[in-house]
């Protein structure tokens, strides 16, 4: 195996995992109004990834960083031909961390709805978002000869794209719901797990149309494999949903979004962003590449650095590994 598959394969490592973790801190926020009835319960749902959510954003810093040096061609041809949803997307991820430091600062009810607001809507777009994104990456967009995107937003709102934002935005709420059931106590944990069965059914009717429509316009063996797989262990994460059995059932839709998102980039290569007007313009991992040094060295880095950067984050989340409820929450 090149190191230019290794590293298309790291690409694909990152987002999976920044789609898994981030994926259930953007559930969090848009289920905060939902299952947060006052200020208190609100204040739960917040501490639940409180200690957590920003180290779920460095692997979306990282993935894109691994684009940027792995793949300059690929990064310069996405985030410039994507501006208005990359911008939107990070717009709303500055907003919704911005949200989570100064909700507390002061105690008028007005001031906490604003930034209870500025959570949800922080969560929602990019939840959205990233699903258009990535169904267009695998869809193919208008790209010309040198590779420069010449299409315009509506290009990118076509009915596949949208599916693919309804698809992680259900999946996200689903795993959202099922991490509130396993982190909390009381009413809460029982209104969680009771919504989460609810949002399943729709997240996997979603998710199983969104993964056959990408079979038929894209496919490969292992492609089909994951999606196959995909379903299976959301279904499985439905039904342990349904009997109170939180941690399966979170592991259930980990896995699943996992394997989902593994399904896309299975799908995808050798391309790494399909030209819909000439083959000529099309993204490979073979044209878009860095130089072979520039691997060389980046992958020596990674060997380095990455066993310690997991080995942290698997202690932060180790280390706030309990339940918390209202009890647990300060009147004040």
């Amino acid at each position: 195996m090149d190191l230019t598959t290794i590293w298309f394969l790291l690409v694909a490592v990152l987002f999976t995992g920044y789609f898994i973790l981030e994926g259930f801190d953007f559930g969090v926020g848009m289920l905060l109004p939902v299952l947060g009835r006052d200020d208190r319960e609100r204040r739960v749902l917040i501490n639940t990834i409180g200690p957590v959510w920003d180290g779920n954003e460095v692997w979306l810093i990282t993935a894109a960083g691994a684009m940027f040096a792995a793949f300059p061609e690929w990064y310069a041809t996405l985030f410039s031909g994507f501006y208005l949803p990359m911008l939107l997307i990070l717009l709303a991820l500055i907003a919704r961390g911005v949200a989570f430091e100064y909700r507390h600062k002061r105690p008028e009810a007005s001031w906490k709805r604003r930034w209870d607001t500025a959570i949800v809507v922080g969560s929602l777009l990019p939840a959205i978002l990233w699903g258009v994104t990535f169904a267009n990456i695998l869809r193919g967009v208008p790209l010309n000869a040198d590779h420069e995107y010449v299409g315009g937003l509506l290009d990118l709102l076509n009915p596949y794209a949208l599916l693919g934002g309804a698809t992680t935005l259900a999946l996200f709420l689903t795993h959202g719901a099922v991490f509130l059931a396993l982190k909390t106590t009381g009413d809460i944990r029982e209104r969680a797990g009771a919504l989460a069965a609810r949002l399943g059914a729709g997240a996997a009717v979603l998710a199983i149309g969104f993964l056959t429509w990408t079979l038929s316009i894209r496919s490969s063996a292992a492609a089909v494999v994951l999606a196959v797989g995909a379903a299976l262990a959301l279904l499985g994460a439905l039904t342990a949903a349904r009997v109170r059995r939180e941690g399966w059932a979170f592991t259930g839709t980990a896995v699943a979004i996992g394997l989902a998102v593994a399904t896309l980039f299975a799908a995808l290569f050798p391309n790494l962003l399909p030209s819909t007007l000439d083959t000529a313009g099309t993204l490979t991992a073979a044209n878009a590449a860095a130089t072979p040094y520039t691997l060389k060295i980046m992958t020596w880095v990674a060997v380095i650095f990455t066993p310690v950067v997991l080995a942290y984050q698997g202690w932060t989340y180790w280390v706030f590994r309990k339940r918390i409820g209202v009890a647990n929450i300060p009147q004040h």
